[in-house]
This record gives C-alpha cells, sequence and structure tokens, in this order.
C-alpha cells in the first residue's frame, strides 16, 4: 500500500483534503486513493444473531463486488442487496479479514487530511476545527451524552445561516463521514428548533428487533446518492415542535374551556400520555355537545383529530388544514409535540412570499428608471460590449446588467443623482444576491435585515426615480 501521509505535500493531496473536509462522503475510491485500502481486498459482514456470513471484495474501479457479482458505489447498498432486505449502515457492517471496519479506515483517512489541511486558509482552518468538533460529538454521542444544539448553531459551523441544496448537502455529508446524524431531522424542523447528533444508526433487519430510546431516534442511514430534504416540511413552523397543551380523557368542560381562554386556544389535543392521541375538543365541539345535552359528559365533546408526521411535505398537508382547521404534529420519537394551524401555515408563506413581492418592485422599478434615462442601445453597449447577447429591450437585462450599466461612471451622472456611486452599487449587490437566494426558492424565511435593506431601496427608488 501507499503511504497517504508521504504524499502530504502533493497538490492532489493537498486538494483532497480540502474536498473531503469541504462537503463530500468519503468513497471507497478515496480510502484506495489514500493507501488505506487495496483494490482485491476481502470484506465481511457477520451476522451472528441469525447465522449469517457475507463475503465481498474490492473491484479495481472501487466498487463492492457481492459473492453473486453484484456490485456496489455505496457500502450501505452493498449490505442491504447481501441480506435482501433491512436497513444498514455499511461503513459498520464490512470488515476487512483482520477486523478493521471501513468505518475505522475513513476515520483514520480524515484525520490524515485534516492534518494535512494546513495552508493558514481561513476556509481550511475552519474545515479542520469543524473536523476536530464533529469528532468530539462522535465520541460525546458513543458516551450516551449527545451534542444537542439549535439548528442556527449547527449551520454556524459551515459558516452558514440559512439552509439551502448545497449547503444541507454537505453537512449531511460531513456529518455522515463521522458516523452522525441529526434527531429530528435539522432539514425537516425549523431554525429555532433543537436537534441532537446522534451516532450511527443501528443495523437492522426483520430478524434482529431493536428498540429505539425514545429520547433521541436515530435516523436510518442515508445513502450516498441522497438528496436533502426539498421544500418546506410541517416542521419548519415554529408551532410544529413547539409542544401542545393538552388535558386528558377523564378531564371536565370547565378544565378544558378554561385552558383554552386563558391561552387564547381554538382547540384542545386530548392525550392519554404524550403519544396515545384520543382526539381533541374546539369550541364548536363543546358547544355541539352542551347544546345537544346540558348534562353532556365531556367525552361527548371530544372529537377525531388528524395527525401528521413533523418530516412531512407542508403542501402534502394543506388539504387536511383546509378541511379540519389544524392538525396535531409526531416529531421523531412519536411523541405529540406540536399543533399546526391554517393561520401558521398563511403566516409561513407570507414570510416566504414578501421577500419575492417586494425584490420584484425592487427589480421593476430600477428597470424602469434605466430605461427612462437610456437609451436601449446605449444598454445594450454596457451589458454586452462583444456583442455575444442579443439586448433589445430592457426587458432582457437582469440585475447584474443594472449593475453594468450603474457602474459605468458616464452613465451615472447622466442620472444626476446626488448619491455614492460605489455605496449604491454595493447594495445593488446585495439585492442582487438575496435576488438569487429567492429564486432558489430556500425554505428558510430571509433574515429581517434582508427585506430592510429591500425596503429601504424601494423607498430610495421612489424619491429620486418617481
Amino acid at each position: 500500500m501507499t503511504d497517504f501521509a508521504a504524499d502530504a505535500g502533493s497538490d492532489d493531496s493537498q486538494g483532497r483534503a480540502s474536498y473531503l473536509l469541504a462537503g463530500r462522503r468519503v468513497g471507497i475510491s478515496d480510502l484506495v486513493k489514500a493507501g488505506l485500502l487495496e483494490v482485491g481486498a476481502r470484506l465481511t459482514f457477520e451476522r451472528p444473531r441469525v447465522g449469517e456470513k457475507h463475503a465481498a471484495c474490492v473491484t479495481s474501479d472501487y466498487l463492492i463486488e457481492l459473492a453473486d457479482g453484484q456490485q456496489f458505489r455505496s457500502p450501505s447498498s452493498a449490505a442491504i442487496a447481501a441480506v435482501g432486505a433491512g436497513s444498514f449502515d455499511g461503513w459498520h457492517a464490512w470488515a476487512l479479514d483482520d477486523g478493521t471496519m471501513l468505518d475505522a479506515l475513513r476515520q483514520r483517512l480524515l484525520d490524515s487530511v485534516a492534518e494535512q489541511a494546513s495552508d493558514g486558509e481561513d476556509s481550511v482552518e475552519s474545515s479542520t476545527a469543524r473536523h476536530e468538533w464533529l469528532k468530539k460529538a462522535r465520541e460525546a454521542a458513543e458516551q450516551g451524552d449527545p451534542v444537542t444544539l439549535p439548528v442556527r448553531d449547527l449551520l454556524g459551523w459551515w459558516g452558514a445561516v440559512r439552509r439551502g441544496y448545497l449547503i444541507s448537502r454537505q453537512i449531511v455529508a460531513e456529518l455522515d463521514n463521522h458516523s452522525l446524524s441529526t434527531s429530528p431531522d435539522f432539514e425537516a424542523v425549523n431554525l429555532d428548533a433543537k436537534v441532537t447528533l446522534v451516532g450511527a444508526p443501528v443495523n437492522a433487519d426483520k430478524e434482529e428487533e431493536v428498540e429505539i430510546s425514545p429520547v433521541a431516534a436515530v435516523p436510518a442511514p442515508r445513502d450516498e446518492e441522497d438528496t436533502p430534504v426539498i421544500g418546506l416540511t410541517v416542521g419548519n413552523l415554529p408551532s410544529a415542535l413547539a409542544g401542545v397543551a393538552a388535558v386528558s380523557p377523564s378531564a371536565t368542560f370547565e378544565e378544558a374551556i378554561t385552558e383554552m381562554a386563558i391561552n387564547g386556544y381554538s382547540q384542545l389535543p386530548v392525550l392519554a400520555g404524550t403519544r396515545n392521541l384520543r382526539g381533541a375538543v374546539t369550541w364548536e365541539s363543546i358547544a355541539r355537545a352542551r347544546h345537544a345535552d346540558p348534562a353532556a359528559p365531556f367525552a361527548k365533546a371530544i372529537i377525531r383529530a388528524r395527525e401528521v408526521l413533523y418530516d412531512q411535505h407542508l403542501i402534502d398537508v394543506l388539504p387536511l388544514l383546509a378541511d379540519f382547521d389544524f392538525v396535531l404534529v409526531r416529531d421523531q420519537t412519536n411523541t405529540i409535540a406540536g399543533i399546526v394551524t391554517a393561520n401558521d401555515v398563511a403566516a409561513a408563506y407570507g414570510s416566504l412570499a414578501t421577500p419575492f413581492f417586494l425584490i420584484g418592485e425592487f427589480d421593476q422599478r430600477l428597470r424602469r428608471i434605466l430605461s427612462d434615462a437610456f437609451e436601449v442601445e446605449y444598454a445594450a453597449a454596457l451589458c454586452a460590449p462583444d456583442g455575444d447577447r442579443e439586448i433589445t429591450s430592457f426587458d432582457d437585462l437582469s440585475i447584474g446588467d443594472y449593475q453594468r450599466i450603474l457602474q459605468n461612471r458616464d452613465a451615472w451622472e447622466r442620472l444626476g443623482w446626488p448619491l455614492d456611486r460605489k455605496v449604491f452599487d454595493k447594495r445593488v449587490d446585495e439585492l442582487r444576491e438575496i435576488r438569487n437566494d429567492l429564486m432558489h426558492f430556500n425554505p428558510d424565511p430571509v433574515p429581517d435585515d434582508a427585506v430592510q435593506k429591500i425596503r429601504h431601496m424601494i423607498a430610495l427608488l421612489r424619491e429620486y426615480g418617481d
């Protein structure tokens, strides 16, 4: 085998180090190229509880080949195919002849590239610090004292304030490299919700019954091809996992009415324990029960309550909310953890829609100002000086084109605004980035300061452009 540490000074090695620490899963090819795993190496997956042993080997094109000839890029996919069913973390399933697990080789590789990534760049330094933090988080999970933190703080370790496809994919990959996942799924809850960094999921199948702790259930392992959660989930709403006030089936009308009145609730779950949902009472159900029979028992006011999982797509839950006004939410431990109403959904979509409308007004106002001030030929010469784009109207321009026009000193002077061109251009550039983020339909609301920046710019354009 080659000595990976000996290659530390090579550009290829440094590139691999930065790449592995900055956001993708370690693969079998990485282990082979690092000299930690040989082509042709024999792998064994033992299941002593059911008396099975499965064999595989590493191919020259970095795949895991089973005894029947099936080949897989992912250790987990290979383990599942070998058994024929179940859910398995292949990195903790396959071992070399000497008993070394693939996961141990993966950790050795990550430690090695972290040691090499020492060129002083901020991105590398933060990646190395994050690697050490993730190692400690894994140790804490293995010792039964897992790290719990808000989603915002988790994102902060990757220098992010909001989730998006690329950053979420990076986080999932780096967590997976350290045999970690979040419970609940950090992508399916709101930014202020707390998640726990839990260890590698137990290899489970029909023959092996596994009891999962209700405190922090371990999600099934994500395969290499898995993509981050896309779209708004129920758990993204603040109320979904914020807890619920409830009454027991043996409650009285007075107890339920008081609870609803002092908190301003329109409905109240009826629970026998934290997981046993018996239904709900509403002002309408109470009124109907008492109207039918003034001496009716409390049970007569209990109606059926609909329940959903926290990681369900919100768009799929909308029909339920349209018909029943509220749904109760179960978290990753199957506990009734929150309630979502039609008003909650309206507020969520409103917070997402407001920036779209504002950035649209900004775009339209600035485009109108430029079209009134310049001929389209003048703008085209500034935006496409090489003639590689056909610009026949101002509707063909992007915010980036607006910047190119305003960055031109002659164009700026022709506007005659008593404003600083560089400061103005900097803000337009910030709004361009906000606009691009919005167009990727990030489910997280934009920060309040971003919305204020758009509002202030619109006010400025109204003053100088009208």
